[in-house]
């Protein structure tokens, strides 16, 4: 099940609120992040056993998505879409779709699975400690 933590608003989101509702749009952040996560350096993401196995968990206030395709083995990657920098929204197994343009990913190996996304998804480095997943973002 995917975490529904809420981000902001894409402006294109927004922009169509804004012209329905006749009124003008504060703060608004483009669809085409170039960020890979919220921050770089180590992420707390939350308890290993979260992810289930042959799986994924979708963290998106890190905008992070980490697979276990076998026992103890995980995978992470940036949960951004590589078509236009939406944050992918859903996961279901290993398929994890962005809602802008309806690319979908593999969650297990960031390939692309559906696009218009051409580009796979960018590798985090993951690792448990103390039970925990910890994802190492930045340089």
């Amino acid at each position: 099940m995917a975490d529904t933590t809420a981000l902001p608003p894409c402006r294109r989101t927004v922009l169509k609120g804004a012209a329905l509702a006749g009124v003008a749009g504060v703060g608004l952040t483009a669809c085409g992040g170039s960020g890979t996560t919220v921050s770089d350096g180590p992420i707390e993401l939350g308890a290993a056993t979260e992810v289930p196995v042959g799986g994924a968990k979708l963290y998106r206030e890190a905008r992070i998505v980490v697979a276990q395709p076998t026992q103890g083995t995980y995978q992470a990657f940036s949960a951004v879409c590589t078509h236009q920098g939406c944050t992918c929204d859903k996961v279901e197994g290993t398929a994890l779709s962005c809602p802008c343009h309806g690319s979908v990913f593999d969650a297990a190996t960031g390939a692309v699975r559906t696009g218009p996304a051409t580009k796979p998804l960018t590798k985090v480095d993951v690792q448990v400690e103390d039970g925990k997943l910890v994802a190492v973002t930045g340089g």
